[in-house]
Formats: structure tokens, sequence, C-alpha cells
């Protein structure tokens, strides 16, 4: 089943991708959720206008991601948290700790398009930041020990 998507959906596609998926997941999840309709020949024709009509506005959203991507690369995070007996934290790090960080540098990034993994030991981690669907950037970052 072809379907064209509304949203972005997480591990299948962005918004306004023709993608194909089984029909269960396509009839009883995605259309009524609203996050798709079918891939009729007139929904194309209306999704090629559209996108016809959004590539320049498009090349000005892909421009403004990447000057964010530059001022997040010239940035330094240190993340600073409890830790226990050798470099064990007490919890963990994840990616809502991140974008708290970055929004206190003055970078407010929402943390759905933050991917990392759980942290609990101090050290030096990476972290992907998706901007936009053409444009994420790669945010080296570190954990250290929390001053008493």
């Amino acid at each position: 089943m072809e379907l064209i998507l509304k949203q972005d959906v997480e591990n299948l596609g962005f918004k306004d991708d023709v993608v194909t998926v089984k029909n269960g997941y396509g009839r009883n999840f995605l259309i009524p959720q609203g996050q798709a309709v079918m891939a009729t020949a007139s929904a194309r024709k209306v999704l090629a206008e559209n996108l016809k009509q959004r590539a320049y506005k498009e090349k000005k959203i892909v421009d403004d991601a990447n000057k964010v991507a530059e001022a997040l690369k010239a940035l330094e995070i240190k993340i600073a948290a409890k830790v226990g007996s050798g470099d064990k934290l007490f919890g963990s790090i994840n990616n809502i700790d991140l974008a708290e960080a970055l929004e206190k540098e003055g970078q407010s990034i929402d943390r759905k398009f933050i991917t990392v993994a759980t942290i609990k030991r101090t050290g030096k981690y990476n972290a992907v930041i998706r901007l936009h669907r053409s444009v994420s950037v790669d945010l080296p970052f570190e954990v250290i020990a929390q001053a008493n």
C-alpha cells in the first residue's frame, strides 16, 4: 500500500514522502491517526504542486538549519552530574539533559530531534541533532563530575 505522509513518522519517513507500508499498518494506524493519506493519482498531483511551490521556502529553511549547525559545532558543552564511586553517575544523562544544556548556551533545540544513548558514566560522548531532513550535526559533549 502506497501512502503520502502528512507528518514525520519515526523510522518510516518525513512529511510529504511517498512510502510503501503493509496494508494493515496503513489502514489501521497511519490513516486513522491522520499521519498519512492514500497515494492516489490526484493526491500525487497535489503533492507535486505543493512540493514545487515549497522548493524556494525549503532552501531558506535549509540555509537557516546550516547556520544553526555551524553555531552548534562552535559550542563546547559540559554537563555536570552527581557521581558516585569511580566515574559512575547517580541516575543518567539523556536527550532531555542535553536539550537543557543547549538552552543554557542559547540554542533552543527540541529534545525529540536529539539522539543520544543513555549515559551512565563520566567522559566524552557524541549526540546527533537533526535540524532538518537533510541537515544533521554531530555534537560532541562531555559529562563531568559535579563539584560538591
